[in-house]
Protein backbone atom coordinates (compact mmCIF):
# COMPACT_ATOMS: atom_id res chain seq x y z
CA UNK A 1 0.00 0.00 0.00
CA UNK A 2 1.10 3.26 -1.29
CA UNK A 3 0.14 6.56 0.56
CA UNK A 4 -0.59 9.61 -1.72
CA UNK A 5 -0.80 9.92 -5.39
CA UNK A 6 1.74 12.44 -6.06
CA UNK A 7 3.89 11.95 -9.40
CA UNK A 8 6.52 10.79 -7.18
CA UNK A 9 5.34 7.78 -6.30
CA UNK A 10 5.21 6.44 -9.97
CA UNK A 11 8.73 5.21 -10.40
CA UNK A 12 8.14 3.11 -6.78
CA UNK A 13 4.43 2.00 -8.39
CA UNK A 14 6.59 0.69 -11.46
CA UNK A 15 9.61 -0.31 -9.13
CA UNK A 16 6.89 -2.58 -7.12
CA UNK A 17 4.79 -4.28 -10.41
CA UNK A 18 9.00 -5.30 -11.24
CA UNK A 19 8.86 -7.07 -7.93
CA UNK A 20 5.04 -8.55 -8.04
CA UNK A 21 3.37 -6.57 -6.23
CA UNK A 22 -0.11 -5.56 -6.42
CA UNK A 23 0.53 -1.87 -5.56
CA UNK A 24 -3.07 -0.35 -3.83
CA UNK A 25 -2.88 3.86 -3.97
CA UNK A 26 -4.73 5.94 -1.32
CA UNK A 27 -6.14 9.50 -0.26
CA UNK A 28 -8.68 11.65 -0.54
CA UNK A 29 -7.92 12.90 -4.42
CA UNK A 30 -8.92 10.27 -7.00
CA UNK A 31 -7.46 12.25 -10.04
CA UNK A 32 -4.07 12.85 -8.59
CA UNK A 33 -1.76 11.10 -11.38
CA UNK A 34 -0.35 8.35 -9.41
CA UNK A 35 -3.86 6.44 -9.28
CA UNK A 36 -3.84 6.14 -12.37
CA UNK A 37 -0.44 3.71 -12.12
CA UNK A 38 -1.51 1.66 -9.29
CA UNK A 39 -3.61 -1.59 -9.53
CA UNK A 40 -6.47 -0.51 -6.88
CA UNK A 41 -7.27 3.11 -5.38
CA UNK A 42 -8.81 3.78 -2.08
CA UNK A 43 -10.22 7.27 -1.09
CA UNK A 44 -9.24 7.76 2.54
CA UNK A 45 -7.62 10.52 4.10
CA UNK A 46 -3.81 9.08 4.62
CA UNK A 47 -4.05 11.56 8.21
CA UNK A 48 -6.48 9.60 8.97
CA UNK A 49 -4.31 6.29 10.74
CA UNK A 50 -7.31 4.13 11.85
CA UNK A 51 -9.38 4.87 8.76
CA UNK A 52 -6.11 3.39 6.77
CA UNK A 53 -5.28 0.88 9.11
CA UNK A 54 -9.01 -0.56 8.92
CA UNK A 55 -8.44 -0.73 5.05
CA UNK A 56 -5.08 -1.90 5.52
CA UNK A 57 -6.38 -5.27 7.66
CA UNK A 58 -9.62 -5.48 5.15
CA UNK A 59 -7.16 -5.71 2.34
CA UNK A 60 -4.30 -8.03 4.53
CA UNK A 61 -1.52 -5.93 3.04
CA UNK A 62 1.63 -6.87 3.00
CA UNK A 63 3.53 -3.96 3.40
CA UNK A 64 2.74 0.00 3.55
CA UNK A 65 5.08 3.30 2.50
CA UNK A 66 4.61 6.84 1.98
CA UNK A 67 7.35 7.83 -0.26
CA UNK A 68 7.54 11.40 -1.17
CA UNK A 69 4.77 12.26 0.79
CA UNK A 70 5.73 13.84 4.46
CA UNK A 71 1.83 13.29 5.73
CA UNK A 72 1.60 9.99 5.34
CA UNK A 73 4.54 8.62 6.94
CA UNK A 74 2.94 8.45 10.96
CA UNK A 75 0.44 6.77 9.53
CA UNK A 76 2.07 4.30 7.27
CA UNK A 77 4.48 3.70 11.17
CA UNK A 78 1.05 3.25 12.40
CA UNK A 79 -0.31 0.73 10.31
CA UNK A 80 3.03 -1.19 10.32
CA UNK A 81 3.07 -1.31 14.02
CA UNK A 82 -0.63 -2.36 14.56
CA UNK A 83 -0.42 -4.75 11.52
CA UNK A 84 2.65 -6.04 12.54
CA UNK A 85 4.70 -5.34 8.71
CA UNK A 86 7.99 -4.88 8.12
CA UNK A 87 8.52 -1.32 9.85
CA UNK A 88 11.30 1.39 9.14
CA UNK A 89 11.78 2.05 12.67
CA UNK A 90 9.56 2.09 15.88
CA UNK A 91 6.41 4.67 15.66
CA UNK A 92 7.55 6.53 19.00
CA UNK A 93 10.36 7.73 16.47
CA UNK A 94 8.65 8.03 13.43
CA UNK A 95 6.72 10.50 15.63
CA UNK A 96 9.92 11.70 16.44
CA UNK A 97 11.29 12.69 13.71
CA UNK A 98 8.18 13.94 11.76
CA UNK A 99 7.89 16.73 14.00
CA UNK A 100 10.07 19.45 13.80
CA UNK A 101 9.41 20.16 17.26
CA UNK A 102 10.19 16.96 18.88
CA UNK A 103 12.93 16.49 16.67
CA UNK A 104 14.82 19.21 17.53
CA UNK A 105 14.26 18.75 21.47
CA UNK A 106 15.56 15.31 20.61
CA UNK A 107 18.47 16.61 18.70
CA UNK A 108 19.43 19.22 21.72
CA UNK A 109 19.00 16.27 24.27
CA UNK A 110 21.26 14.04 22.77
CA UNK A 111 24.46 16.80 22.07
CA UNK A 112 24.31 17.37 18.01
CA UNK A 113 24.33 20.90 16.71
CA UNK A 114 21.21 22.21 16.71
CA UNK A 115 19.77 25.75 16.15
CA UNK A 116 18.04 27.48 19.04
CA UNK A 117 14.24 26.75 18.46
CA UNK A 118 10.91 26.83 20.39
CA UNK A 119 7.46 25.52 19.69
CA UNK A 120 4.51 27.53 19.77
CA UNK A 121 0.63 26.54 19.76
CA UNK A 122 -0.85 30.20 18.83
CA UNK A 123 0.28 33.37 17.59
CA UNK A 124 -0.21 34.62 20.92
CA UNK A 125 2.48 32.30 22.70
CA UNK A 126 4.90 32.76 19.87
CA UNK A 127 4.97 36.56 19.77
CA UNK A 128 5.30 36.52 23.74
CA UNK A 129 7.83 33.17 24.13
CA UNK A 130 10.48 35.26 21.61
CA UNK A 131 13.07 35.92 24.88
CA UNK A 132 16.66 34.80 24.16
CA UNK A 133 15.94 34.72 19.91
CA UNK A 134 18.86 36.56 17.88
CA UNK A 135 17.21 37.89 14.87
CA UNK A 136 16.41 36.70 12.16
CA UNK A 137 14.70 33.38 12.71
CA UNK A 138 13.20 31.05 10.88
CA UNK A 139 9.54 30.39 11.23
CA UNK A 140 7.85 27.32 10.18
CA UNK A 141 5.32 24.48 10.31
CA UNK A 142 5.91 21.41 12.51
CA UNK A 143 4.52 19.15 10.01
CA UNK A 144 4.89 20.24 6.85
CA UNK A 145 7.02 19.54 3.77
CA UNK A 146 7.91 21.14 0.29
CA UNK A 147 8.88 24.29 1.86
CA UNK A 148 5.15 25.39 2.45
CA UNK A 149 4.44 28.04 5.27
CA UNK A 150 8.53 28.64 5.82
CA UNK A 151 9.39 32.29 6.24
CA UNK A 152 12.53 33.92 6.96
CA UNK A 153 11.62 36.77 9.80
CA UNK A 154 14.21 39.65 9.73
CA UNK A 155 12.66 41.90 12.30
CA UNK A 156 9.98 41.65 15.17
CA UNK A 157 7.51 43.43 13.42
CA UNK A 158 7.30 40.71 10.67
CA UNK A 159 6.72 37.97 13.06
CA UNK A 160 3.05 38.05 13.06
CA UNK A 161 2.22 37.36 9.36
CA UNK A 162 4.89 34.78 9.58
CA UNK A 163 3.30 33.08 11.84
CA UNK A 164 -0.04 33.00 10.25
CA UNK A 165 1.45 31.69 7.00
CA UNK A 166 3.47 28.69 9.25
CA UNK A 167 0.06 28.24 10.68
CA UNK A 168 -2.20 28.02 7.59
CA UNK A 169 -0.03 25.40 6.67
CA UNK A 170 0.28 23.25 9.96
CA UNK A 171 -1.62 20.04 10.30
CA UNK A 172 -1.36 19.91 13.92
CA UNK A 173 -1.49 23.66 13.96
CA UNK A 174 1.81 24.02 15.83
CA UNK A 175 4.53 26.09 14.74
CA UNK A 176 8.41 26.24 15.77
CA UNK A 177 10.44 29.26 15.36
CA UNK A 178 14.29 28.47 15.37
CA UNK A 179 17.82 30.50 15.08
CA UNK A 180 18.73 30.97 11.61
CA UNK A 181 22.16 29.46 10.28
CA UNK A 182 23.84 31.13 8.05
CA UNK A 183 25.26 28.42 5.84
CA UNK A 184 28.66 27.90 4.36
CA UNK A 185 28.74 27.07 0.47
CA UNK A 186 25.41 25.32 -0.41
CA UNK A 187 22.66 23.29 1.66
CA UNK A 188 21.95 19.67 1.63
CA UNK A 189 18.90 17.75 0.57
CA UNK A 190 19.56 14.47 -0.53
CA UNK A 191 18.52 10.62 0.20
CA UNK A 192 20.42 7.91 2.61
CA UNK A 193 19.76 4.53 3.07
CA UNK A 194 20.15 2.11 5.85
CA UNK A 195 19.76 -1.83 6.34
CA UNK A 196 19.35 -3.29 9.46
CA UNK A 197 20.33 0.25 11.48
CA UNK A 198 23.63 0.98 9.50
CA UNK A 199 23.93 3.50 6.51
CA UNK A 200 24.90 1.86 3.81
CA UNK A 201 24.59 4.56 1.23
CA UNK A 202 25.39 8.07 1.95
CA UNK A 203 24.81 11.24 -0.50
CA UNK A 204 24.96 15.10 -0.17
CA UNK A 205 23.23 17.10 -2.67
CA UNK A 206 24.40 21.11 -3.63
CA UNK A 207 20.78 22.56 -2.56
CA UNK A 208 19.57 25.81 -4.64
CA UNK A 209 16.84 28.47 -4.60
CA UNK A 210 15.14 31.25 -6.99
CA UNK A 211 15.62 34.20 -4.96
CA UNK A 212 13.37 36.22 -7.16
CA UNK A 213 10.44 33.15 -6.43
CA UNK A 214 8.02 34.47 -3.90
CA UNK A 215 8.81 31.64 -1.58
CA UNK A 216 12.88 32.27 -1.73
CA UNK A 217 12.97 29.12 0.59
CA UNK A 218 11.53 26.70 -2.12
CA UNK A 219 14.35 24.65 -4.07
CA UNK A 220 14.74 25.36 -7.61
CA UNK A 221 17.53 22.89 -8.16
CA UNK A 222 20.06 20.34 -6.79
CA UNK A 223 23.89 19.70 -7.86
CA UNK A 224 25.44 16.19 -7.27
CA UNK A 225 28.58 16.50 -5.85
CA UNK A 226 28.17 18.69 -2.74
CA UNK A 227 29.83 21.83 -2.13
CA UNK A 228 30.68 20.20 1.27
CA UNK A 229 34.40 18.83 1.77
CA UNK A 230 35.07 15.34 2.46
CA UNK A 231 35.79 15.71 5.74
CA UNK A 232 32.12 17.56 6.47
CA UNK A 233 30.52 15.12 4.62
CA UNK A 234 32.17 12.49 7.25
CA UNK A 235 31.24 14.30 10.08
CA UNK A 236 27.33 14.31 9.21
CA UNK A 237 27.39 11.02 7.88
CA UNK A 238 28.63 9.68 11.47
CA UNK A 239 26.22 11.78 13.43
CA UNK A 240 23.27 10.40 10.63
CA UNK A 241 24.48 7.22 11.78
CA UNK A 242 24.72 8.18 15.57
CA UNK A 243 21.02 9.72 14.96
CA UNK A 244 19.70 6.61 13.55
CA UNK A 245 21.45 4.51 16.04
CA UNK A 246 19.44 6.44 19.23
CA UNK A 247 16.30 6.41 17.74
CA UNK A 248 16.57 2.22 16.52
CA UNK A 249 16.31 2.51 13.27
CA UNK A 250 15.76 -0.22 10.79
CA UNK A 251 15.58 -0.38 6.94
CA UNK A 252 14.79 2.83 5.54
CA UNK A 253 15.13 5.13 3.02
CA UNK A 254 15.39 8.68 4.17
CA UNK A 255 15.58 12.25 2.98
CA UNK A 256 17.80 14.26 4.69
CA UNK A 257 18.71 17.99 5.09
CA UNK A 258 22.00 18.87 6.56
CA UNK A 259 24.16 22.27 5.99
CA UNK A 260 27.55 23.64 7.61
CA UNK A 261 27.37 27.20 9.53
CA UNK A 262 29.67 30.20 9.04
CA UNK A 263 30.74 29.12 12.43
CA UNK A 264 32.12 26.10 11.38
CA UNK A 265 29.51 23.95 12.67
CA UNK A 266 27.87 21.21 11.03
CA UNK A 267 24.15 20.40 10.98
CA UNK A 268 21.32 17.91 10.66
CA UNK A 269 18.57 20.05 9.72
CA UNK A 270 15.60 17.26 8.75
CA UNK A 271 15.51 13.54 8.48
CA UNK A 272 12.68 11.65 7.26
CA UNK A 273 12.60 8.17 7.25
CA UNK A 274 10.44 8.50 3.34
CA UNK A 275 11.94 8.95 0.18
CA UNK A 276 12.59 12.73 -0.66
CA UNK A 277 10.27 14.37 -3.66
CA UNK A 278 11.54 16.49 -6.07
CA UNK A 279 13.04 12.70 -8.03
CA UNK A 280 15.48 13.00 -5.72
CA UNK A 281 16.02 9.03 -5.53
CA UNK A 282 15.35 8.88 -9.20
CA UNK A 283 18.73 11.61 -9.36
CA UNK A 284 20.94 9.29 -7.17
CA UNK A 285 20.22 6.50 -9.37
CA UNK A 286 21.11 8.34 -12.37
CA UNK A 287 24.23 9.51 -10.64
CA UNK A 288 25.57 6.90 -8.79
CA UNK A 289 23.40 3.05 -10.07
CA UNK A 290 22.44 2.95 -6.56
CA UNK A 291 18.34 1.97 -6.65
CA UNK A 292 17.09 3.09 -3.62
CA UNK A 293 13.57 3.20 -4.84
CA UNK A 294 13.28 -0.78 -5.65
CA UNK A 295 15.40 -1.25 -2.19
CA UNK A 296 12.19 0.36 -0.67
CA UNK A 297 9.97 -1.40 -1.76
CA UNK A 298 11.77 -4.49 -0.60
CA UNK A 299 12.29 -3.41 2.84
CA UNK A 300 8.60 -2.23 2.85
CA UNK A 301 7.65 -5.86 2.14
CA UNK A 302 10.41 -7.33 3.99
CA UNK A 303 12.31 -9.15 1.25
CA UNK A 304 16.68 -9.20 1.36
CA UNK A 305 17.70 -5.67 0.45
CA UNK A 306 20.09 -5.58 -3.03
CA UNK A 307 22.71 -4.04 -3.70
CA UNK A 308 22.86 -0.94 -1.85
CA UNK A 309 26.67 0.25 -1.01
CA UNK A 310 28.42 3.38 -1.67
CA UNK A 311 29.75 4.33 -5.16
CA UNK A 312 31.09 7.73 -6.45
CA UNK A 313 28.82 9.81 -8.62
CA UNK A 314 29.31 9.28 -12.16
CA UNK A 315 30.41 12.96 -13.44
CA UNK A 316 28.87 15.67 -12.70
CA UNK A 317 24.56 15.90 -12.24
CA UNK A 318 22.07 18.32 -11.46
CA UNK A 319 18.46 18.60 -11.33
CA UNK A 320 16.42 21.82 -12.02
CA UNK A 321 13.12 22.56 -10.98
CA UNK A 322 11.09 23.93 -14.16
CA UNK A 323 8.86 26.68 -12.54
CA UNK A 324 7.22 29.95 -12.99
CA UNK A 325 8.13 33.33 -10.86
CA UNK A 326 3.69 34.50 -11.84
CA UNK A 327 0.70 32.95 -12.13
CA UNK A 328 -0.66 32.59 -15.37
CA UNK A 329 -1.54 30.27 -18.59
CA UNK A 330 1.46 28.14 -19.81
CA UNK A 331 2.06 28.81 -23.35
CA UNK A 332 5.88 27.27 -24.11
CA UNK A 333 8.99 26.17 -22.21
CA UNK A 334 12.18 27.41 -24.39
CA UNK A 335 15.85 25.52 -24.31
CA UNK A 336 18.76 27.38 -25.55
CA UNK A 337 20.36 24.99 -28.44
CA UNK A 338 23.84 26.18 -26.34
CA UNK A 339 22.43 23.52 -23.84
CA UNK A 340 21.01 21.18 -25.08
CA UNK A 341 23.96 18.66 -25.26
CA UNK A 342 24.02 19.03 -21.29
CA UNK A 343 20.16 17.90 -20.72
CA UNK A 344 19.59 14.22 -20.16
CA UNK A 345 15.75 14.32 -19.81
CA UNK A 346 12.93 16.84 -20.06
CA UNK A 347 10.09 15.97 -17.85
CA UNK A 348 7.49 18.53 -18.29
CA UNK A 349 3.98 18.38 -16.11
CA UNK A 350 2.38 20.65 -18.37
CA UNK A 351 0.68 21.71 -22.13
CA UNK A 352 -0.24 25.06 -23.75
CA UNK A 353 -3.24 26.73 -22.00
CA UNK A 354 -2.92 24.83 -18.45
CA UNK A 355 -3.01 27.18 -15.90
CA UNK A 356 -0.01 27.32 -13.46
CA UNK A 357 0.76 28.87 -9.82
CA UNK A 358 3.93 30.74 -8.47
CA UNK A 359 6.61 29.20 -6.74
CA UNK A 360 5.40 28.96 -3.70
CA UNK A 361 5.99 25.36 -2.50
CA UNK A 362 7.11 22.17 -4.03
CA UNK A 363 4.05 21.30 -5.27
CA UNK A 364 4.29 24.43 -8.00
CA UNK A 365 6.39 22.94 -9.70
CA UNK A 366 5.70 22.29 -13.34
CA UNK A 367 8.72 19.88 -14.44
CA UNK A 368 12.11 18.67 -14.01
CA UNK A 369 15.41 19.16 -16.25
CA UNK A 370 17.89 16.48 -14.93
CA UNK A 371 21.22 17.64 -16.36
CA UNK A 372 24.86 16.16 -17.14
CA UNK A 373 27.46 18.88 -16.16
CA UNK A 374 27.79 22.21 -14.74
CA UNK A 375 24.18 23.78 -14.03
CA UNK A 376 25.64 27.54 -14.04
CA UNK A 377 24.63 27.57 -17.52
CA UNK A 378 21.26 26.58 -17.57
CA UNK A 379 18.98 28.86 -15.47
CA UNK A 380 19.75 32.00 -18.51
CA UNK A 381 18.75 29.49 -20.76
CA UNK A 382 15.15 28.51 -19.99
CA UNK A 383 12.41 31.05 -20.27
CA UNK A 384 8.98 29.81 -19.58
CA UNK A 385 6.35 31.66 -21.62
CA UNK A 386 3.10 32.74 -19.62
CA UNK A 387 0.41 34.76 -21.41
Amino acid sequence: MLLGGLRYLIPVIEAAHKLGCFVITCDYLPDNIAHKYSDEYKNVSILDKDAVLSIAQELNIDGIMSFAVDPGVITAAYVADKMGLPQTGPYESICILQNKDKFRDFLTRNGFNVPKAKGFSSIEEALHGMNGFEWPVIVKPTDSAGSKGVKKVEHPSQLKPALEYAFEHSYSKRVIVEEFIEQEGCSSDSDCFSVNGELKFVSFSAQHFDKSAPNPYTPSAYCWPSTMTNEQEKELTKELQRLITLLGMKTSIYNVETRIGKNGKAYIMEVSPRGGGNRLAEMIRFATGVDLITNAVRGAIGEKIVDIEQKPYIGNWAEYIIHANKTGTFEKLDIAPEISNMIYQVDLWVKPGDNIHYFEGANDAIGTLIIRGDMKKIKNNIQISIK
